[in-house]
């Protein structure tokens, strides 16, 4: 693999979709992966992430993990942004995890705040600067803390911006006065990424940057569309197309991800099986069966 020279300076804005990871039998499916990569490289992107919590990032190995990047790059022949998913509690292993990366061709990371231990203000700091100082690429910090246990401040995510390679935010805090506190604060070139999809036209309107969104997997134009018309100032544009598009989140969300927008990726021949490791389940019987009405009237078409 080559080694790819990142500009740290390049905004992080607009819509970017945390990848499902495809599997087949137990495998991972590198057919379906082509195949979905391609589509996605023609659609209104601003970044892609490769294993991430919907890409099952828990579940893969390090030759899966490696294999999933170098198919992705080869794909999409750097098209557009490629950044990789990192997480963990042991701060020593988080930094060995950027080194033993640093010659895949990937142009960020997205790492989680430390899961279940719970660390200090302080602790966190020191976990990211440390994950900062071993790389050169630039990385956005994930806080959710209903899934991590911790809640990063924005004291201290302020603190963390002073880094030159710590770019961004994808922010799932789930407290709209703490997300709309930082918007305002946030530095310059700092970017704030909602990643709570069923409020990503709200996440806009108080100044968020974009978002990570798995349900930008379907209707991927649409949502960049929302973004588009909000930078426009057509206020009531955005609203009509997020009303359009919010019952499409709120489908894809009623079991745990990735379960729903993968039984929508293999209903729309994207990939050839709606495969989850376990312990994630592939979607009920009940969520299918919405499913496959809603793709009567919408769905990604499968590239050529």
């Amino acid at each position: 693999m080559t080694t790819v020279t990142t500009d740290t300076t390049r905004p992080v804005q607009g819509i970017w979709l945390p990848l499902i990871t495809p599997f087949i039998d137990g495998e991972l499916d590198e057919t379906s992966l082509t195949r979905l990569v391609r589509h996605y490289a023609g659609e209104p992107l601003d970044g892609m992430i490769l294993a991430g919590t919907t890409g099952e990032s828990m579940t893969l190995n390090d030759t899966e993990t490696e294999r999933l990047v170098q198919i992705s790059a080869e794909t999409l022949d750097r098209a557009m942004p490629l950044w990789l998913g990192l997480s963990g509690s042991d701060t020593a292993k988080l930094v060995k995890q950027t080194q033993g990366t640093r010659d895949w061709p990937i142009d960020g990371y997205l790492i989680t705040v430390p899961y279940y231990t719970r660390p200090s203000q302080e602790g966190l700091f020191e976990h990211f600067s440390a994950a900062a100082e071993a790389t050169d690429r630039p990385i956005i910090v994930y806080n959710i803390p209903y899934r991590t246990g911790v809640n990063l401040a924005n004291d201290t995510l302020l603190r963390l911006a002073e880094w030159e390679n710590i770019v961004g935010v994808k922010d799932c805090c789930a407290d709209p006065a703490q997300s709309f506190a930082l918007t305002a604060a946030k530095p310059e070139g700092f970017g704030v990424l909602t990643g709570e999809d069923a409020f990503f036209h709200a996440a806009l309107c108080q100044g968020a940057d974009g978002g990570i969104l798995a349900s930008a997997h379907v209707e991927t134009a649409a949502f960049a569309r929302v973004r588009d018309l909000h930078l426009a100032n057509d206020r009531q544009g955005a609203l009509q197309q997020w009303r359009a598009l919010f019952g499409v989140t709120r489908l894809l969300f009623q079991e745990p991800n990735p379960a729903a927008v993968k039984y929508w990726l293999h209903r729309a021949g994207l990939i050839a099986s709606p495969e989850l490791r376990r312990p994630m389940m592939e979607a009920g019987p009940a969520l299918r069966a919405l499913i496959d009405e809603a793709t009567l009237k919408r769905q990604p078409r499968a590239a050529a």
